[in-house]
């Protein structure tokens, strides 16, 4: 295999390292908060990373009340592959690692937690009906090792349950931990302490901080990748990799808020230029804000009919402008937005959600926009023109000389320069047809009768 290679340097270099005080590079990585894109993202590239560098192991410091399922899977996955140990470590004191949390603290070589932490809560939240769990089936008396069975209605629950179930006793078994705890975090959404959670063999060590914890990583024996390594941590510094810009921006976007406000943007801008052609800044910064958009929707759960009710209660809101309907088409409108926002994240998980406040002040803030705002646009490209050429051109004025080619006229209580094909008498009404530099064209307001 390639990483055996790779261990036996990494070994050797470890007995080396001691003998001659050289200190073995820990790499330190954090996840705090919910799991999600960004989240993934900066633990896979940096594990990826730290296999380059062939680091004694990589600390990750957990703190977090779960997160998407797509992204778990992806740490987990990259976890299970690494050729360098994995330690996760719940800390500080008062952190938890629920739902998604638990999941990768199992899956890690080394698990690990701070007194006064916690784990479990690991149910799949998206199609479970919380007054579900729990509910046992009448089936006399059981055992305390015996697990409950868990009553689902819900196929589609049922099936996710049990995928759930499967998949954390397989990282449970793989590690040599607590499948049955596992799978009651799963069915009834357990939760354990770290105290409890040593004693039931859920987790492997209890340190008080990481230099409590890698002082009793010292001389451990792990399985990585079929294999036996040993650590040697004595000697061992740890050097702590935050979120680069890549990372920062990417929770940024990927902040179901902040997506949901950069659609808009996008769709406002487009709007405005394709009612005002060439105004360039809101079409530039609509499309750039709608592409960002598309991009955190692109890996976060979105569910696509908010989506699309939210743009039909954008169009029922423009229309309302153009064609004034009583309220009906506006109230229409509100009504799609607002629930379009509500359903637009197809999760339940911590920190996924769209807040209702910002729901609501931006549907309120959109139907002003739109119904009013637009309307007033549209209003005011009918009102006539009250200035320039083109409100010369049509008026009326009166001759302030006889001429027959070139004379004087007034328009708009102005002198002007005049030109006609005609003979002008003084105070004859004329009217302006057209403009040729500073020259009114004329001509007799009534023309001569034809005998």
């Amino acid at each position: 295999m390639i990483f055996q290679s790779a261990f036996a340097i990494d070994e050797g270099n470890a007995h080396g390292n001691q003998n001659n005080f050289e200190p073995q590079k820990i790499v330190q990585l954090q996840i705090d908060g919910p799991v999600g894109p960004a989240t993934s993202d900066y633990l896979t590239r940096n594990l990826d990373k730290a296999a380059d560098l062939h680091v004694l192991f990589v600390l990750i410091r957990i703190d977090t009340p779960g997160g998407l399922d797509t992204s778990m899977r992806e740490i987990i996955k990259k976890i299970i592959a690494s050729p360098v140990p994995v330690v996760s470590f719940v800390a500080p004191s008062g952190a938890r690692a629920a739902s998604a949390g638990t999941y990768i603290l199992y899956a890690s070589h080394i698990a690990a937690m701070a007194p006064a932490t916690n784990l479990g809560a690991a149910t799949p939240v998206q199609l479970i009906n919380p007054g579900q769990l729990g509910k046992d089936k009448p089936s006399g008396k059981e055992t305390q090792d015996q697990q409950p069975n868990v009553i689902i209605d819900d196929p589609m629950a049922h099936k996710v349950i049990n995928d759930a179930v499967a998949y954390i006793r397989g990282l449970a078994k793989m590690r040599g931990r607590n499948e049955q705890w596992a799978e009651k975090a799963v069915r009834e959404a357990a939760s354990l302490p770290s105290e409890e959670a040593l004693i039931h063999h859920v987790i492997d060590i209890l340190a008080a901080n990481e230099t409590d914890l890698i002082r009793q990583l010292d001389q451990r024996k792990i399985n990585v990748l079929g294999q036996e390594v040993t650590l040697h941590t004595q000697h061992a510094v740890i050097e702590k990799i935050d979120p680069d810009w890549r990372s920062e921006l990417l929770a940024v976007i990927t902040n179901p808020n902040v997506a949901y406000i950069l659609m808009l943007i996008g769709i406002y801008g487009l709007i405005l230029e394709f009612y005002n052609p060439g105004s360039v800044v809101p079409g530039t910064v609509g499309a750039i804000c709608l592409l960002l958009a598309l991009f955190a929707f692109q890996v976060l759960p979105i569910n696509y009919a908010g989506m699309a009710l939210i743009i039909f209660g954008i169009a029922l809101m423009i229309a309302e402008a153009f064609v004034p309907s009583i309220g009906v088409l506006g109230f229409g409108g509100v009504a799609s937005f607002v629930i379009g926002s509500i359903i637009l994240m197809d999760t339940d998980a911590p920190g996924f959600g769209i807040n209702l406040g910002l729901v609501a002040g931006l549907a309120l803030s959109s139907a002003l926009f739109l119904i009013l705002a637009l309307g007033l646009l549209v209003k005011s490209r009918q009102v006539p023109v009250v200035s320039g050429r083109e409100a010369l051109i049509g008026e009326t004025g009166q001759a302030l000389e006889d001429f027959d080619v070139i004379g004087m006229v007034r328009v708009h209580s102005e002198n002007w320069r005049a030109r006609s094909e005609r003979p002008i008498h003084k105070n004859e009404k004329v009217i302006v047809y057209d403009i040729d530099g500073l020259t009114l064209l004329v001509k007799p307001l009534q023309q001569p009768k034809q005998e």
